[in-house]
């Protein structure tokens, strides 16, 4: 079924990017002094936050009409785990950004390198949820 292959390359996708930024992208950053770290945080945190956003936003989409046109729960375990990120990140990401983003780039200091170490342990569980997700897909594709 097209809609769930979909799906499954959405979710993957997002899950490949997540765990690029916790694995690749994180700890070269956190080579960087205060101020370089945040300024490379900011543009890098817009950035991914919508590319991210529209891939489980899709996947999730995919994966519930995927859910209701087989009828196979599995596709709607998948779309939750990828749409779970949505809340995670309003409630339990959000206030780290906005006090990353509130915070000028001269003002940077040693707190700001530990929100920001704080951000990419709570980044982990984004990337949780995505390989949840796409290894939930894969299974319902059996």
């Amino acid at each position: 079924m097209l809609t769930g292959h979909l799906a499954l390359i959405l979710a993957a996708a997002f899950a490949g990017a997540a765990f690029y930024i916790n694995f690749a992208e994180q700890p070269a950053r956190l080579e960087l002094d205060d101020r370089s770290l945040l300024k490379q945080w900011k543009p890098s945190y817009a950035a991914g936050f919508t590319m991210q956003s529209s891939l489980a936003a899709m996947s999730g989409v995919l994966g519930l009409l995927t859910a209701l046109l087989a009828g196979e729960w599995l596709w709607a375990l998948g779309a939750v785990l990828i749409l779970a990120n949505w809340p995670y990140t309003l409630i339990g990401i959000m206030p780290t950004n906005k006090q990353l983003n509130a915070t000028e780039i001269e003002d940077a200091n040693a707190e700001t390198r530990a929100t920001i170490e704080k951000w990419g342990r709570q980044r982990a569980v984004r990337t949780a949820l995505g390989i949840g997700a796409t290894l939930v897909y894969l299974w319902a594709l059996n």
